[in-house]
C-alpha cells in the first residue's frame, strides 16, 4: 500500500462508500506479512514511495512466489532481481503474468503505480555489450518505477566518437547512470561533458588485473569529474534507485 492508496481509502471512508470494518480489512496487514520464509515489508511503498524488491540470489522459486503473491495481495508492484532462467521458470510456471529479462536476470510485473510528474528521462549508458546484464538490470528498475529510460549503449572509451555521436540524446536526460567495466573511465568522461548528476556503476568486467570490478570502482572514486556518485560493484538496481529517488525530490 502506498501513499495514494492510503489517501483513496480514507476518501472513501469519508464519504461513506467503504465501512471502517472494511478499511481495517485493507489496513490489518501494515506494516508487514508473514510468510513461511520471509517478513514482507508492505509498509515499504508508504515510507520511501516504492515497494519491497525481491532479491533472487539464495531463495527457492517457492520462496519467490510466496513474498510476490503477498506484495500482490498489498496492491504493489513485483520486482525481483537476480533470478537466474532455471528459476525464472520455475516461479512463471505459477505467475505467468510476470516478464522475465533474462540479461538482465529480472523478473517484475506491471507495477501499480506511475512517475508522480513528466520529469524527462534517465539514461543507461554503458561502455560495452559485456556491461549489459548491469544496464539491463538499472533500465529494468527504473521502468518498474515509473521512468522513463534513454538506453545509450557500446560507447566505451576505446572508441569514444561513439559517445559524441550520442551527445544531444544523451543531454535530453536529467540524470545519467553510467556503466563500465575495464579500467571505468567512461562516468569520468561522461561528468565533463554534461549539466546532471552521473551515478557511476562499475562492472566486474575485465581482465586479471581488473580484480573483479575493483579496479573500476576506485577509478570512479578518484574522478577528477565533480559531480560523480558511485555504487557498488555491479550494483544496476541501486543506481536505478538512487536516480529514481533524485528526480523525485
Amino acid at each position: 500500500m502506498d501513499q495514494e492508496s492510503i489517501k483513496d481509502l480514507l476518501a472513501r471512508v469519508s464519504s461513506g462508500s467503504l465501512s471502517a470494518d472494511q478499511a481495517f480489512e485493507d489496513l490489518r496487514n501494515l506494516p508487514f506479512v508473514d510468510t513461511e520464509t520471509a517478513r514482507v515489508d508492505t509498509h515499504r511503498a508508504l515510507r520511501t514511495g516504492f515497494p519491497e524488491v525481491i532479491f533472487g540470489e539464495g531463495k527457492r522459486p517457492q520462496d519467490i512466489i510466496d513474498i510476490a503473491t503477498a506484495l500482490g495481495d498489498a496492491g504493489q508492484g513485483v520486482l525481483a532481481t537476480r533470478v537466474d532462467a532455471e528459476k525464472a521458470r520455475a516461479v512463471k510456471e505459477v505467475m505467468p503474468e510476470l516478464v522475465y529479462n533474462e540479461t538482465a536476470r529480472v523478473l517484475r510485473g506491471k507495477d501499480t503505480r506511475r512517475a508522480e510528474r513528466d520529469v524527462g528521462p534517465i539514461a543507461v549508458i554503458s561502455a560495452g555489450t559485456s556491461d549489459r546484464p548491469v544496464s539491463e538490470e538499472a533500465s529494468e528498475t527504473l521502468s518498474f518505477l515509473g521512468n522513463e529510460v534513454l538506453r545509450v549503449e557500446d560507447v566505451g572509451v576505446a572508441g569514444i566518437h561513439r559517445l559524441f555521436a550520442s551527445r544531444e540524446d544523451i543531454e535530453t536526460a536529467r540524470v545519467a547512470i553510467v556503466v563500465a567495466g575495464m579500467e571505468g573511465a567512461l562516468p569520468s568522461v561522461v561528468g565533463g561533458l554534461v549539466s546532471m548528476p552521473v551515478i557511476a556503476v562499475p562492472t566486474s568486467v575485465g581482465y586479471g588485473a581488473s580484480f573483479g570490478g575493483l579496479a573500476a570502482l576506485l577509478g570512479m572514486l578518484n574522478s577528477c569529474a565533480s559531480g560523480v556518485t558511485v555504487v557498488n560493484i555491479d550494483n544496476g538496481f541501486g543506481a536505478a534507485v538512487a536516480a529514481h529517488l533524485m528526480l523525485r525530490v
